[in-house]
């Protein structure tokens, strides 16, 4: 398929950087990235994230589902290619690494309504559907080998299960968990675990990573028998979608493409031939669902292709070899 190289060059810096090093393969100290990079951290957009990040934890978390939270403003600006050192994210990183958990896992501030089994309360703690997302940030950031980021990761893996990640939560939840059976795993917690994991050392040949996968492709198998934790994957599964938030193809993929191992596994290379499939005559791809909370950004929008959305794309698609 052809890739729209120049026009993803010519977008925000952002699409620029990620562009020139995840598919032109240039490296980080090429004059070419570091100006791509350096107008990055400049600009505006950018630099708002960063400044709402200063703040962190933020408002409580209500839903994981909540776009514009800082949780998943955080893993954006650490898939962009954030790191600890860059201006004002040493503040966001202290503000983390604060928030340790006795057991291990980072702490977010949550609210569950009475009515899903919470107490209406914002509580300082952990979920297995935010604290993978915390570790996965804090080793894009550069943190992989810190022995903080490093417990909070092998705490988390240790609540696998013969059959992936279930619904977890810290001891102060006391029995509280999702809507679903408790003997399944939950999909999202699986994905985002799996995204942690991919990102720190020696962990992709690991037991875990194999269960966890086999966990979400066993469900996109039986996808017409099977809804664990209300998470389905039909229509609105395969829509295209950015940035990555819920549990969608475009999520799934570029997690799963994420190890090896798993390319060439003849269901993620089903899935990507969705996804491929979706492609315009040159090579772009047009978002088929949004976030509100995105507006302002190219992947916003559903009239035109958006340069962000096609590398992700593209990115994941050449690594299943595409």
């Amino acid at each position: 398929m052809n890739i729209p190289i120049q026009w993803l060059v010519d977008g925000p810096p952002w699409v620029a950087y990620r562009a020139r090093v995840d598919l032109l393969g240039q490296a980080e100290d090429d004059h070419e990235v570091l100006a791509a990079r350096a107008a990055m951290l400049e600009h505006p957009q950018i630099r708002e994230l960063v400044n709402e990040l200063a703040d962190w934890p933020g408002p409580a978390l209500k839903s994981h589902k909540t776009a514009g939270h800082l949780l998943h403003k955080l893993a954006f600006v650490a898939n962009l290619g954030l790191r600890a050192d860059d201006p004002g994210m040493g503040r966001v990183v202290d503000r983390i690494l604060a928030r340790q958990s006795d057991e291990g896992p980072f702490q977010v501030v949550s609210n569950v309504h009475p009515r899903y089994g919470g107490s209406g309360e914002d509580i300082c703690s952990w979920m297995l559907c935010d604290a993978p997302l915390v570790v996965y940030a804090l080793a894009k950031f550069g943190l992989e080998q810190d022995p903080r980021v490093g417990r909070a990761a092998e705490s988390l893996v240790d609540l696998v299960r013969e059959n992936g990640w279930p619904c977890a939560v810290a001891p102060e939840w006391g029995k509280f968990r999702g809507p679903g059976r408790k003997d399944d795993p939950c999909p999202y917690a699986n994905l985002v675990m799996l995204r942690a994991l991919a990102e720190m050392p020696g962990w992709s040949d690991h037991e875990a990573v194999r269960v966890g996968a086999e966990a979400l492709l066993a469900l996109w198998e039986q996808r017409r028998e099977r809804k664990a934790y209300l998470f389905g994957m039909g229509t609105d599964f395969v829509k295209l979608k950015a940035p990555m938030i819920w549990y969608d193809v475009v999520h799934v993929l570029d997690v799963l493409t994420r190890f090896p191992a798993l390319q060439g596994d003849t269901r993620v290379q089903e899935l990507a031939s969705i996804v491929a499939g979706k492609a315009d005559e040159q090579g772009r791809f047009t978002p088929e669902s949004v976030w509100r909370a995105w507006k302002d950004w190219d992947f916003g929008q559903k009239k035109a292709p958006s340069t962000w959305l096609t590398l992700v794309v593209h990115r994941i698609l050449r690594q299943v070899g595409a």
